[in-house]
């Protein structure tokens, strides 16, 4: 057993954690088709992507992970379109243009994510979504800066995409402070591209 399955099995984390608000308002950006999960833990993007039409690749090491988002998504009735792959995410052969979102929510793996970028087709959809290092230190995610997010860095790796959101926001949960950056990105590239549409405009 997984120091992450331990930690799952003593529900030290939501066993139905709600997908980012971020991610909600940018995937309607690309069609139905197939989503890769990174890291998918118990399934908080996975489930909410089967549940708007995408058969979904839930990639995770914990078997206890991937046995809690298999049952989110059958409670949800989307079981038949969640694809359990258990694989160390830092060792995965991501296959090649295969996928019109892929999300990452809450793991590092700036290493592999040449390779993460490269699995998304042609005007394919990154959602990423980390911790970041601070001033004052953030207590909520990893213990050290070491698995962190520098101020950003994830936007510097993520310029060979069309940025379409990028944000870096601290807040308080449970009392602990948080430090967190979401990116959203196309997989385009040109000098003229389309647009998501905000609620609100400049003069």
């Amino acid at each position: 057993m997984t120091t992450w399955d331990e930690r799952y099995r003593r529900g030290e984390y939501p066993s139905e954690p709600d997908p980012s608000p971020v991610l909600r308002e940018y995937v309607d950006e690309v069609s139905d088709g197939r989503a890769l999960d990174v890291a998918c833990g118990t399934g908080r993007n996975a489930v909410f992507l089967a549940e708007r039409g995408y058969e979904v690749d839930a990639l995770d090491q914990s078997i206890e992970g991937l046995r809690i988002a298999r049952s989110n998504a059958a409670d949800r009735d989307v079981g038949e379109r969640f694809n359990p792959i258990r694989a160390d995410a830092t060792q995965f052969e991501y296959p090649e243009e295969r996928y019109d979102v892929v999300t990452i929510s809450f793991f590092r793996t700036l290493d592999r994510l040449s390779d993460v970028k490269g699995a998304l087709r042609s005007g394919g959809l990154l959602f990423y979504q980390h911790h970041l290092r601070s001033d004052p230190p953030a207590t909520v995610g990893p213990s050290t800066d070491r698995y962190r997010f520098c101020s950003n860095e994830l936007l510097r790796a993520c310029l060979d995409l069309t940025v379409l959101y990028y944000e870096e926001s601290s807040g308080r949960q449970d009392g602990r402070r948080s430090a967190t950056v979401e990116l959203v990105a196309r997989n385009s590239h040109g000098g003229t591209q389309s647009y998501p549409e905000t609620g609100w405009s400049r003069a």
